[in-house]
Order: C-alpha cells, then sequence, then structure tokens
C-alpha cells in the first residue's frame, strides 16, 4: 500500500513539473544560443532559438493539458522567454549586421530588448480574456531571428528598422486573438 502511495505522489510530482521543465528548456537553448553568439556561430544560434521556440510552444500545452498552470510558471516563462526571444535574436542581429551602425546598432539592440521585458511585463499582469496585447515576444523573436537569413541579401538599413518595428509592435496596444 505505501508503495501505491509513494508511486502516485511521484507521479503527480513529475506531472506538476513537466511544463516548467519544458520552460527551463527555453531557457537552457536560449542561453547556449547566447554562448554560441559570443563565439560568432551564428547559424547554430538560429538554430537554437528556434528550438527553445519550440520548447515555448510545448509548454503552455502541457501545463493545460496536465492542468498544472500556476502563478509561478506564468513567471518562470516569461523570465526565459527574455532570454530566448528577447536577448539571444536581439544579439544575433547585433553580431551578425547591426554592429556596422556603431551606438545607434547598440541602441536599437537594447531597445528591442527593453520594449521586450516591457511586453512579458505587462502580459504578466493583466487578463488574458482569449487575446494577447502587442505582438507576442516569442513571435518578435522569431521573426527577427528568422531575419538573419537574409544578411547577405537585404540592405543592413532594413535589419535597423526591422528591430525598430518588431520593438514597438511587442509595446502597442492592439489586440491578437490567441491561437
Amino acid at each position: 500500500m505505501f508503495l501505491l502511495e509513494y508511486l502516485d505522489h511521484t507521479i503527480k510530482k513529475i506531472k506538476s513539473q513537466a511544463a516548467n521543465a519544458l520552460t527551463l528548456l527555453n531557457l537552457s537553448l536560449g542561453g547556449l544560443a547566447i554562448l554560441f553568439i559570443l563565439k560568432d556561430q551564428l547559424n547554430l544560434s538560429l538554430l537554437l532559438i528556434f528550438l527553445a521556440a519550440l520548447a515555448d510552444r510545448f509548454d503552455g500545452m502541457v501545463a493545460r493539458k496536465l492542468q498544472v498552470e500556476s502563478e509561478l510558471g506564468k513567471q518562470l516563462d516569461s523570465m526565459c522567454d527574455i532570454i530566448s526571444f528577447g536577448i539571444a535574436p536581439a544579439l544575433l542581429l547585433y553580431q551578425s549586421i547591426l554592429f556596422e551602425y556603431g551606438a545607434p546598432g547598440a541602441i536599437f539592440t537594447i531597445f528591442y530588448i527593453a520594449c521586450g521585458a516591457l511586453r512579458l511585463a505587462r502580459f504578466n499582469i493583466t487578463e488574458s480574456n482569449g487575446y494577447f496585447t502587442g505582438l507576442p515576444i516569442t513571435a518578435a523573436g522569431c521573426l527577427l531571428t528568422l531575419s538573419y537569413l537574409g544578411v547577405p541579401y537585404l540592405p543592413s538599413h532594413f535589419f535597423m528598422f526591422l528591430t525598430i518595428i518588431l520593438a514597438l509592435l511587442m509595446i502597442g496596444t492592439f489586440r491578437l486573438k490567441k491561437v
């Protein structure tokens, strides 16, 4: 009898942490992407950011499916998202092209990260009601990351504008229906 109770408790504990484990995987992949950016291995960091997006997509699904949504999970997800979809994509673009603009390139990079942080903070203190307010940081980060593939083909000023536009869209007040 004791063994069955222990197994039941253990399974419940594992279930309750499955979504958080995926969230921490998101963070780990985003952190690893940053480390590879520092080593100038930008193609690998691009892949890691997209893998982080997959982990981010599944953490919420798992939490809802297992009915283990929590305030801790919500806060943890935001902290991980600023790394994987704020800092990592911004540094990827900075390292690949925005550095050419000197101080303005650095300022635009920081502005993108700051807008991502503001967007996540606003998300954490508001009711969702089935809508996002502003562009989710995951979408902005994936678009910024994807734009890296255009570096050899597009004029460099395009990336300055894209960075600013995505930053402003994140803090915009428009509403998007959750999918």
